[in-house]
């Protein structure tokens, strides 16, 4: 899978953006980012669109921008000239996938049937949009969909939102969720980005999920309290979060600067079931009488 959609898959959500004016482009970027959300899809339904991709690219250069409602090679130039790294389209156009691809820009085309994702299969692509998706029949109609082809990912977008985000989500075959609930057209124009970075932490929270399954605190090697929501087969004086998706909340973590010890990590069938933090909890430094430090370890739900 293209690098690209691979960032996309690791975050998860993609908030979908309507602006009508390139002034409110920096400090909508600001607000994803300080709700750990740094990813956006310009949409070009306005012609604010072009600048205000360049705008963020520029003031935020570790955003992941991509244009959406592309539907002509021209806004495939201007998007790609502004700095967008992905192209979102409403619907199959073989033309513009086509020329996407030739010049080695991700697109995603929204499909709508089995027929969509077979044109799509054969234009070479591994993920595609589904849209409107809550409109045509939802979670239920991608996993009929999904069954004969079964190499294919989906982003579903359409009435997504905080309700049936991880409905969606814990399907394997969906790439990430297109959503606009944490990034109104109503919250833009009102000026109202700390609105909007108090919705995008709630997304990311609901998301992953994180729940304290066990509480093990040591002190000075000697086990001084424990605490557990479940059983667990893990050592002591460890304190074990459960995720909803490791993925998903791996990336979010370093993002955060919270990063993984991947020389511990543990798979079943394949997939990612537990990984340990390099950072401790707890405190210990020159200044304490007793130094409190025990492992992170996340796990899956």
């Amino acid at each position: 899978m293209n690098a690209i959609l691979k960032k996309i898959q690791k975050i998860g959500i993609v908030p979908v953006v309507v602006l009508n004016d390139a002034k409110d482009a920096e400090p909508l970027a600001k607000a994803l980012c300080d709700g750990g959300l740094p990813l956006a899809e310009v949409t070009f339904r306005t012609e604010a669109a072009e600048e205000s991709i360049r705008i963020m690219v520029k003031k935020y250069p570790n955003m992941l921008i991509g244009a959406g409602t592309v539907v002509t090679t021209d806004q495939v130039d201007r998007a790609v000239d502004a700095g967008a790294k992905f192209i979102v389209s409403p619907g199959l156009n073989p033309k513009i996938v086509a020329y996407c691809l030739e010049k080695g820009v991700p697109i995603t085309p929204g499909v709508s049937n089995p027929s969509d994702i077979e044109a799509a299969i054969e234009l070479g692509l591994e993920v595609v949009k589904f849209f409107p998706a809550e409109q045509l029949g939802g979670l239920k109609m991608i996993k009929a969909m999904a069954a004969p082809y079964t190499k294919m990912m989906f982003m579903p977008t359409g009435g997504i939102n905080a309700k049936n985000l991880n409905d969606y989500l814990a399907f394997p075959k969906i790439l990430a969720c297109g959503g606009s609930w944490m990034v109104s057209g109503d919250l833009v124009k009102a000026g109202a980005f700390d609105k909007i970075t108090e919705l995008t932490k709630e997304a990311i929270k609901l998301m992953l999920g994180f729940e304290v399954k066990q509480l093990g605190v040591g002190c000075d090697g000697s086990k001084m309290l424990e605490a557990m929501y479940i059983p667990v087969t893990l050592e002591e004086e460890c304190v074990v979060i459960s995720t909803n998706s490791m993925m998903r909340a791996v990336a979010y973590l370093e993002s955060q600067g919270i990063v993984a010890d991947m020389n511990t990590t543990k798979y079943e069938e394949g997939r990612l079931v537990s990984v340990e933090l390099k950072e401790r909890a707890g405190q210990c430094n020159s200044h304490d009488s007793a130094c409190f430090q025990s492992k992170v370890v996340l796990v899956e739900k």
